[in-house]
């Protein structure tokens, strides 16, 4: 049993989960002047327009920073699990768990990727792993 709570889903981010699943990292992009943002939300924070359309990210990503969770633990998570805050190729930052990457080999700048997993509750959710050459 998870103590994680299931996913709040709302009209404003369904989109978003719903390219998750089919394994595909979607931006919020603002129609009237073309601000990306994310999390989605309801309004463009640059220009207040409620009108937005996606775009799909090349899903290439930079370390920002990153945190190693130790404790408390659940059992949705494999320990010590790292969690980093990314920058996209894009120019909009994500937070996922990272896999793959020894922890102690982590430093800011390190190249990697967003692939998708699931989740507690069969939920898919971003991945951050490190990048696969040569494969689309």
């Amino acid at each position: 049993m998870t103590a994680v709570p299931p996913l709040i889903v709302t009209q404003d981010n369904e989109f978003w989960f719903a390219a998750a699943r089919d394994g595909r990292l979607v931006i919020q992009r603002c129609s009237d002047c073309g601000t990306l943002r994310h999390p989605p939300g309801p309004a463009c924070p640059a220009c207040c327009s409620f009108a937005w359309d996606t775009v799909e990210s090349t899903r290439k990503a930079v370390l920002h920073s990153w945190t190693v969770i130790h404790h408390p633990q659940d059992p949705a998570f494999e320990y010590p699990l790292a969690v980093g805050l990314v920058d996209l190729e894009e120019g909009i930052r994500i937070v996922a768990d990272i896999a793959g990457v020894d922890h102690d080999r982590l430093e800011p700048g390190t190249e990697l990727e967003v692939c998708f997993v699931e989740h507690a509750h069969g939920e898919v959710l971003p991945q951050l792993r490190p990048p696969t050459i040569g494969v689309e």
